[in-house]
């Protein structure tokens, strides 16, 4: 397992590669290519109890901040052409014509993940929550924490469900899906006031763009049997860049209509053809030999009204406005991971096929970036993450045979910094075989 995670951060690839690279080594592998496979199912089986188990030994390691809990979704999809088992059609993130499977994951308001499961692609994510949920709660001892999604996994069940217990909940709020009255509140540019201090703005709209400034205004909201804090925000800069945005759409609508040519991306939001009215009649109601195009001033008004606009709910009553909105900030965290998963850590797409050897994959993605997210945090959040994989992948050495290893890689303030942070130092001019089996020893 251990090699399969070094392998999958320093050169990610399918298990047979990831063998070979585990064979460079310093400490090469005493278990041939079919013990790693017959492991796979071993790994899927124990995947719930590894989970808690690294979790509550990860405390060791450092503090975990799991007063707040981050949950959200992805997928991943396959080589293949038809549905098997989880491997279902469904939404996929990347707009793929292949069947996937999806993934829920939780991290810690340092981002650092805490607990994943898998579940067919064609399953609802919202119901994906409860079983990790419960899984978090019973195994990981976990009973008090902020849950904070966005508004596609919370739902009022979902918030009802975080409401129990000494659970609480944070989630975005579409203001589009508001009810009319709450809706009108929250457009109505009156009544904001400035988060770092408080002082009332009689018309957010007359602010000027290069205000870097963020305002807020609160709303007692009970839409079923959960009081609720309505938070609406409004950045300057962000309506200014949504504004921008926006007119660039609308030019290349624009020359649509100007060619009469004009092919709807039903997946894509930002598609400028949205802002295209299609008819087949003339002003004058007479059939037309072609289509008509015109632009939809309508539409482009009413998204207008939303620019800089963010909403949050929570049934947090008595806490500060700043401090929810900056657990809610939190989220790019999750985010991120899933990025690094399926980019720097290569988790899509899947090769293998079998139940349990796709489980032993992902657990070992899982595994992988929380390692190296522990170790982000133990440098004190000074590298980007970048930095340290591009560092960790340079450690290399000339095996002198019988005598010992001479690095061959830079020494920087990073490499320094690791050393420090892991109690040993590989970076001498010449480092005796013996040396280099006390490192190896200390690192058990």
């Amino acid at each position: 397992m251990s090699d399969l995670i070094y392998a999958r951060i320093l050169e990610p690839d399918s298990k047979r590669s990831s063998y070979k690279t585990a064979s460079q080594f310093l400490e090469s592998p005493t278990y041939e290519m079919h013990d790693v496979y017959r492991a796979l199912s071993v790994l899927a089986e124990e995947s719930d109890f590894i989970q808690s188990e690294v979790y509550k030994n990860s405390g060791f390691v450092t503090k975990r901040n799991d007063k707040v809990l981050y949950y959200d979704c992805t997928n991943y999809y396959f080589e293949i052409e038809q549905e098997d088992g989880d491997k279902k059609y469904g939404k996929s993130k990347e707009h793929r014509p292949n069947p996937i499977i999806q993934m829920g994951l939780f991290t810690d308001g340092d981002g650092i993940p805490l607990a994943f499961s898998l579940f067919p692609g064609s399953m609802n994510e919202q119901k994906s929550l409860k079983p990790l949920e419960k899984k978090v709660i019973q195994d990981f001892g976990c009973q008090k924490f902020i849950y904070c999604s966005d508004a596609g996994l919370g739902s009022e069940t979902i918030r009802e469900y975080n409401h129990m217990g000494e659970r609480s909940f944070i989630v975005t709020q579409s203001i589009r899906k508001l009810a009319k009255e709450e809706r009108e509140w929250a457009l109505d540019s009156k009544s904001f006031r400035r988060l770092s201090d408080g002082a009332i703005v009689d018309d957010i709209k007359k602010v000027p763009f290069d205000d870097a400034s963020i305002y807020y205004k609160e709303y007692p909201y009970t839409p079923n049997q959960i009081h609720q804090n309505l938070i609406v925000t409004y950045s300057p800069k962000y309506a200014a860049y949504q504004k921008q945005l926006r007119e660039k759409q609308v030019e290349r609508a624009c020359a649509m209509i100007k060619d009469g040519v004009c092919k709807r991306q039903r997946k894509n939001p930002n598609d400028p053809a949205r802002f295209v009215l299609q008819s087949s009649v003339t002003k004058n109601g007479e059939v037309a030999k072609k289509k008509v195009f015109q632009l939809d001033v309508e539409k482009i008004e009413d998204e207008a009204k939303y620019d800089g606009l963010y909403a949050v709910c929570t049934d947090l009553l008595d806490d500060e406005v700043q401090d929810i909105l900056k657990v809610s900030e939190g989220r790019w965290q999750i985010e991120a991971c899933f990025r690094m998963l399926k980019t720097d850590f290569q988790a899509r797409p899947i090769y293998v096929r079998t139940e349990d050897s796709i489980k032993a994959h992902f657990l070992v993605c899982f595994l992988s970036i929380l390692i190296y997210k522990l170790i982000l945090k133990k440098l004190g959040g000074e590298y980007s993450s970048d930095e340290l994989l591009e560092t960790l992948k340079s450690f290399n050495f000339v095996d002198i045979e019988d005598q010992g290893f001479i690095p061959i890689y830079k020494r920087t303030s990073l490499t320094d910094a690791l050393h420090e942070a892991c109690g040993f130092r590989t970076d001498r001019q010449f480092i005796t075989k013996l040396a280099m089996k006390n490192i190896l020893k200390s690192t058990k």
